[in-house]
């Protein structure tokens, strides 16, 4: 089978697309002929090796972790699935998804795909739209509840916005001037240009007793901190890349990760087929390409939503 591969820890635009063996499904595993596959900020950090002391992979190395394809064979135990199923898949610790087959456990991270969901949309969905659905639960926003989400025009930010605001909640989203219309088609109901106006002060402006809760999806760790300074007293400060484990005010802070979500994204799934929840892919490429795709993504070309390779 065709894959990308790393063979060693490398830039992202030196990745290569070759000949590999096909893997074979264990007990509780599912082969799926992979039709498309999305793409993740994770994939370049494990590519690159920039975290390996406490992320480290094995060469040669496959990327991706999130598929739509159609199920090829199945493990000794398997009984939701049969081949020729289509379907959409987290493969987290099993095998990479930019390949022409990938293993993927029998579990939450494999999920039927309605006839109305595309294989591109589909494979537009899980680490994102789980990571989305993880935050917002630990967000504890209800109706009527207001939020800043920094970052609201990448991948999870883009569900985000949509199923705070689904829930109810009043949300602020920052965007760049050109992607200020999508956030509000979104469903924001406050789009702040952040490269002229201070998000934090444009918060307090608008609920000057501070928000609910800030969901910051582009600061991690001591950075995340200038955020908080836009909660209200006991509200809480929520990031998927990293807080502190306290804070300097009546503030708390909570990490969530796409492990929090697994179990959501059957529910994600059919919210796309239904149309309550829209995929926006902004870039999609045939997996001949799949270094260039990543060097457009970790450079920035693809601001808004989702970038996709073609298999």
């Amino acid at each position: 089978m065709k894959a990308v591969i790393a063979q060693s820890y490398v830039p992202v635009d030196q990745l290569v697309v070759t000949d590999a063996a096909p893997p074979t499904p264990g007990p509780g595993q599912v082969l799926v002929r992979v039709e498309a596959a999305g793409l993740n900020p994770i994939d370049a950090i494990l590519i690159t090796g920039r975290l390996r002391q406490v992320m480290p992979v094995e060469h040669p190395f496959v990327p991706g972790m999130d598929a739509a394809g159609v199920v090829e064979a199945v493990g000794a135990g398997v009984t939701r699935f049969a081949p020729g199923d289509k379907v959409v898949a987290f493969t987290h610790d099993t095998t990479g998804t930019l390949a022409e087959l990938t293993i993927v456990a029998d579990g939450p991270g494999l999920v039927h795909r309605p006839e109305s969901v595309d294989a591109v949309t589909g494979a537009a969905l899980p680490v994102s739209g789980m990571t989305a659905a993880a935050l917002l639960e630990a967000s504890g926003l209800t109706a009527g509840r207001s939020v800043l989400i920094v970052g609201a025009t990448g991948g999870i930010g883009s569900y985000l916005v949509q199923l705070a605001s689904g829930a109810g909640a009043e949300v602020i989203a920052t965007a760049q001037p050109s992607a200020l219309d999508h956030v509000r088609k979104l469903g924001a109901a406050h789009a702040v240009d952040y490269t002229s106006v201070d998000p934090v002060a444009e918060a307090r402006r608008l609920y000057p007793d501070g928000v609910d809760v800030v969901i910051d999806l582009v600061n991690g760790g001591p950075a995340v901190e200038s955020t908080a300074a836009a909660v209200r007293p006991g509200g809480r400060l929520v990031s998927s890349i990293g807080v502190p484990d306290s804070l300097d005010r009546d503030v708390t802070p909570v990490h969530v990760g796409v492990e929090n979500g697994i179990g959501r994204l059957e529910e994600l799934v059919g919210k796309v087929a239904s149309g309550e929840l829209t995929v926006h892919v902004s870039g999609t490429y045939p997996l001949a390409d799949a270094a260039q795709a990543y060097a457009d993504f970790t450079g920035g070309k693809h601001p808004v939503g989702k970038v996709v390779i073609t298999v």
